[in-house]
């Protein structure tokens, strides 16, 4: 979250978090751009960006247009906030490359629908669709829809194979059980949520050295999973 009010940002921080969130706050541009650069090079970079447009040492609109042009963040989605209810600023705001705009005073309801919302949509945070992805021994050949793990062809579900696929297009990435489902959608899948951590389960059994202490599929409590880039992350605490 880029929000320069601070008793704002602090009731919004605590009612994100009551709501799965895990939130960063920075209340400056240069502060705000030096997290998300930083974030990004790690195993956890962040799902969603809350920005405020008017800010101390710059705008937000000049940092929606620098992070739609800046890799590897520039698919980071956006929801902007403002205390001006133009409609002029809404319109380029969104021209800019945010997802969504809302304007102050608003409901924290309305904010987390939103953002909701916005999560729920694919992005353009997915990998090039190279025909193989590749993570350490997994390979996934998504055109021959074949799966191998240490050299060795690996057997699942079709179903399976499309909720890995989905996961590994955007690893970093923490998807809650809805997002995968709107990801799978038009497959078979069971209508409620938690089909996907049954099928999660037995993706691991798959792919994993050690399915109960997985390091690809990793468990983000409260939010989902996350597909790791590398296994070189903590274990998930199930």
């Amino acid at each position: 979250m880029l929000e320069d009010d601070q008793r704002l940002a602090g009731m919004l921080a605590t009612y994100l978090s009551q709501n799965g969130f895990d939130v960063a706050h920075a209340d400056t541009v240069t502060a705000g751009v030096r997290m998300l650069l930083a974030a990004s090079a790690t195993e956890w970079p962040f799902s969603i960006l809350l920005l405020d447009v008017m800010l101390p040492d710059g705008n937000g609109l000049e940092v929606c247009r620098r992070i739609r042009a800046q890799a590897p963040i520039q698919s980071l989605p956006i929801v902007m906030l403002t205390a001006k209810g133009d409609a002029m600023d809404r319109v380029v705001g969104l021209e800019l490359g945010a997802d969504d705009y809302l304007a102050k005073p608003f409901e924290p309801r309305e904010l987390l629908a939103r953002l909701r919302a916005v999560l729920r949509r694919p992005h353009a945070a997915a990998m090039p669709a190279a025909t193989v992805l590749r993570f350490g021994q997994l390979e996934i050949d998504r055109d021959a829809r074949m799966l191998r793990v240490h050299g060795r062809d690996v057997t699942v579900t079709a179903h399976q194979f499309n909720l890995l696929v989905a996961m590994a297009e955007r690893p970093g990435r923490v998807l809650s059980r809805e997002q995968l489902l709107d990801l799978v959608r038009g497959e078979s899948l069971e209508a409620y949520d938690r089909s996907i951590d049954v099928h999660v389960g037995r993706l691991r059994v798959a792919i994993e050295d050690d399915p109960k202490r997985p390091r690809r599929i990793i468990t983000v409590r409260g939010a989902g999973y996350v597909f790791a880039r590398s296994q070189d992350v903590p274990a998930a605490n199930e």
